[in-house]
């Protein structure tokens, strides 16, 4: 199959087609035969994420030097401890982090974004499942790292609502995103007032973001503000992450 030249953002409604198609298939000839495609997409989404990264480092200076190609994730799934396996993901996606997508930042806070056909957003603990749209918080914290939070939101209390009220980001960032604890965790009374907040596992919000939103062709820089709104938060979790 011959090149496929990619003009600004027309080929969004071709990356939402192609993975729609690869998502029915999950098959490993007709990757290949359609991987001339399958690249030219990857460049461009590529090319967005530095849009994104760039407008993002006008707030956030720690993503300055930040590639594309070093915070775009692969197209392959990780079935070793699966049992499902489908070779391939069915979305693009892409980190904003001051490391990139290195192993080293995936427990720190930062911002994560996806795109593709899926479901509806919500709480889960199934992270194939994630839905298309704009991520921001930490995942996976280490226990000490999950009890140091806690702490720091108990203790800050009016802080902490103050960031997540905003009206603006309540707006955007409804809820959180992620899986919960079924009880307050140990050190806890059970009518705890910030129930809710200690039984939380990981501290993530999420904006549903489908086919429309990125086919606009400013949707780098659209995201860049949305993701700079939830900068409070992400501030809040590294500062009481690095107190000693």
């Amino acid at each position: 199959m011959g090149r496929h030249r990619m003009t600004e953002n027309s080929y969004i409604p071709r990356l939402y087609d192609f993975l729609e198609e690869l998502g029915r298939r999950q098959d490993r000839q007709w990757f290949k035969e359609n991987k001339s495609l399958f690249d030219d997409l990857r460049a461009a989404w590529i090319a967005d994420v530095d849009r994104l990264i760039l407008h993002c480092s006008q707030w956030w200076p720690k993503v300055k030097g930040q590639t594309g190609a070093g915070s775009v994730y692969r197209i392959y799934r990780d079935t070793r401890f699966s049992p499902d396996k489908s070779p391939y993901k069915t979305y693009f996606s892409a980190t904003v982090s001051p490391r990139g997508r290195s192993s080293s930042a995936a427990h720190l806070p930062g911002y994560y974004l996806q795109a593709g056909p899926g479901r509806a957003g919500g709480a889960t603990d199934n992270y194939e499942a994630a839905a298309s749209g704009l991520y921001g918080g930490l995942w996976c914290p280490e226990s000490q790292v999950r009890r140091k939070l806690r702490k720091a939101i108990v203790d800050n209390i009016d802080e902490f609502e103050e960031i997540i009220n905003e009206p603006r980001l309540a707006s955007l960032f409804p809820g959180w995103y992620g899986p919960r604890l079924k009880t307050i965790p140990k050190g806890y009374d059970r009518d705890h007032p910030q129930a809710e907040l200690l039984r939380l596992k990981e501290y993530g919000k999420f904006m549903p973001c489908g086919r429309e939103f990125f086919s606009d062709p400013a949707w780098p820089e659209k995201a860049a503000g949305h993701f700079e709104i939830l900068h409070p938060l992400l501030r809040f979790l590294e500062y009481s992450i690095n107190e000693e």
